[in-house]
């Protein structure tokens, strides 16, 4: 059973995700899109007083425990300045730290905020670093300021030192971010710079990346020994298949959200926190994706044991298919979803996939065709895998059905690809499905045999039918059915009822070897065209059982009697009576062999 990742699917959907990151860390100096009709301007953000409103409710709501009000606030902050794809991350950070920096300012009077809607910026309070201030932006309305937003980090740092103002609640510090949280029990040496980080977040990045690489290993050794422990006491058939490494990218997956999560938590500048949240958010879904795949092959080998209790051979088929379909959703599903992680608008991504996947559906008619071709064989069950069928020009034994094609193993061992789409209208003779193989042929015996003799001739190939395990014995024919140019013909049509073609050809071949040992006790002997001149005493009858001479026979009767018991004394000697052989199997070695493979 296969559990890696099929090359060009891993080719295609890191070519497709690196490209994908590309261009979103590269949006922010891609040029601004055309100006549309503006946009109206919400109430909450309709004068200075209002977004300041917003704001405050927002932030103690979220204090509160109302989580997603957080959003709300974020909408207050302009944050044009910062790249999209950390937005999310920087805005709730921001909206801490704004929140931080007013506590230990003052309690904001919005009474005494201006109302107005248009006009120059709002200053709620000038600091040595900087100012907070609200400002109007266009087809926006009214926002703390981008230069607001990227002098926080050193506005925190000048009040911090100061206490809160009266009238904050105590427990406000408990709802900070973490890396709030942290920065301020950092002893004040730990905070110096130390190239774009500081040190406190130089330790942190490497403490999370050591820890991650922990959690990885240790996991991954925890669901190898699981899974062999599991395959040793209770998988039974294809579940024994299954390697030790099945679950492991789930190591790996914990892994990168331990790094997505403890990015997040270092407050680290927007350019680093850029590369790395969007390296991690990759690798997250990447290892999201990787899962799904294993998830997929566990889901695999489930319905092969399944479809291996079963007598049906559709379910053999369906199992490929049914792999292949999650295969490829899960790869679809996987771009969109790290798509989505990235920043990027699945939704034009998704209508783009839609017109995109017209125009190759346009373009890729065949592939439609054979698509549907497969579905068709496997809802009428034209043939199963292991059946013998003929498709045109085209004769052989069915090694597999495909999305594409269908696999036959012809006479030359070759290996033939139909398409599908051809199987749709195609005449398929599948030889597989008989109940049961017929044989057609004619025994040419000479002109002086006579009448008693091919009576029990005729009899006695009856018998061998009648006795033989493989043969239909409610429908048979043996007569004499003609006169040719130079013999007597007798017409054997009989029916094998054998399970597949290497059986027939080993019971024909016997019936074949057992007429013929008729023939030679009987004294009959083939024709075949010549023309000779000779003078004969012609023996009579049949041959007398003490004596072997030929006398004139008395009766019909006499002769099927003699036939019958000479036919059924060559079966005794060759099968036996009553004897089943098994059916033929396949070696490797260029012949057929019964169960025991001598």
């Amino acid at each position: 059973m296969s559990v890696a990742l099929h090359p060009l699917i891993i080719r295609c959907l890191f070519v497709a995700l690196l490209g994908m990151s590309f261009a979103a860390v590269a949006a922010d100096d891609s040029e601004p899109a055309p100006a549309s009709e503006p946009k109206p301007i919400p109430e909450s953000l309709r004068s200075p007083r209002a977004t300041m409103e917003t704001f405050l409710d927002a932030m103690n709501a979220t204090r509160a425990g109302e989580d997603a009000q957080i959003e709300q606030a974020i909408s207050t902050l302009d944050l044009s300045a910062v790249s999209p794809l950390i937005r999310t991350e920087k805005g709730r950070d921001a909206a801490w730290m704004l929140q931080e920096v007013i506590d230990h300012t003052r309690i904001p009077n919005t009474k005494r905020v201006s109302t107005r809607t248009t006009g120059k910026p709002y200053v709620f309070n000038t600091y040595e670093n900087g100012a907070i201030e609200i400002v109007f932006v266009d087809n926006v309305g009214w926002q703390f300021s981008s230069a607001t937003v990227a002098a926080l980090p050193a506005l925190l740092d000048e009040v911090s030192t100061q206490e809160k103002v009266e009238g904050v609640a105590d427990d406000a510090v408990a709802h900070l971010p973490v890396h709030l949280k942290l920065r301020a029990m950092i002893p004040p040496r730990f905070k110096e710079q130390q190239l774009i980080l500081e040190q406190w977040q130089w330790f942190g990045i490497a403490a999370i990346i050591l820890a991650g690489f922990i959690v990885d290993k240790l996991i991954a050794m925890l669901l190898a020994l699981g899974v062999r422990i599991w395959r040793a006491r209770w998988a039974r058939g294809v579940y024994r298949e299954v390697p030790d490494t099945i679950l492991r990218p789930f190591g790996l997956m914990v892994m990168a959200f331990m790094w997505w999560a403890g990015v997040n938590m270092l407050g680290l500048p927007a350019s680093v926190l850029l590369i790395l949240l969007v390296s991690v958010k990759f690798l997250a879904c990447l290892a999201t994706v990787w899962v799904a795949y294993r998830l997929v092959d566990l889901t695999t080998a489930f319905l092969n044991q399944a479809a291996s209790r079963t007598q049906s051979k559709l379910d053999d088929a369906l199992v490929p298919l049914v792999t292949k379909t999650l295969k490829v959703f899960v790869t679809v599903m996987g771009v969109v979803f790290i798509a989505d992680n990235l920043n990027i608008d699945v939704t034009s991504l998704l209508a783009g996939l839609g017109l995109g996947g017209l125009a190759f559906a346009l373009a890729a008619k065949d592939v439609a065709g054979n698509l549907f071709g497969s579905i068709t064989v496997l809802l009428d069950q034209t043939f199963h895998v292991g059946d013998w069928v003929i498709i045109g020009d085209v004769e052989g034994s069915v090694e597999h059905i495909g999305f594409r094609s269908t696999r036959i193993r012809t006479f030359y061992n070759s290996l033939v690809s139909v398409p599908n789409s051809t199987l749709i209208t195609a005449a398929v003779d599948n030889m597989g499905a008989r109940t049961y193989r017929r044989l057609s042929c004619k025994f040419t015996i000479a002109y002086d045999t006579p009448p008693e003799r091919i009576e029990a001739f005729c009899e006695g190939i009856r018998e061998i039918v009648r006795q033989h395990p493989y043969t239909r014995k409610d429908s048979y024919h043996v007569y004499l059915n003609g006169f040719s140019a130079s013999a007597l013909e007798i017409l054997v049509y009989i029916f094998w009822r054998t399970p597949e073609w290497g059986t027939e050809l080993r019971e024909r071949h016997r019936f074949l070897i057992d007429c013929l040992r008729l023939a030679k006790r009987l004294g009959v002997e083939f024709a075949y065209p010549t023309q000779t001149v000779h003078l004969k005493q012609a023996e009579n009858g049949l041959p007398d059982p003490e004596t072997g001479l030929f006398s004139p026979a008395r009766s019909e009767g006499d002769a099927h009697t003699y036939g019958i018991e000479e036919a059924r004394a060559i079966v005794a000697a060759t099968t036996g009576l009553g004897v089943v052989p098994p059916p033929v199997t396949l070696t490797g070695k260029g012949r057929g062999t019964g169960d025991n493979g001598e």
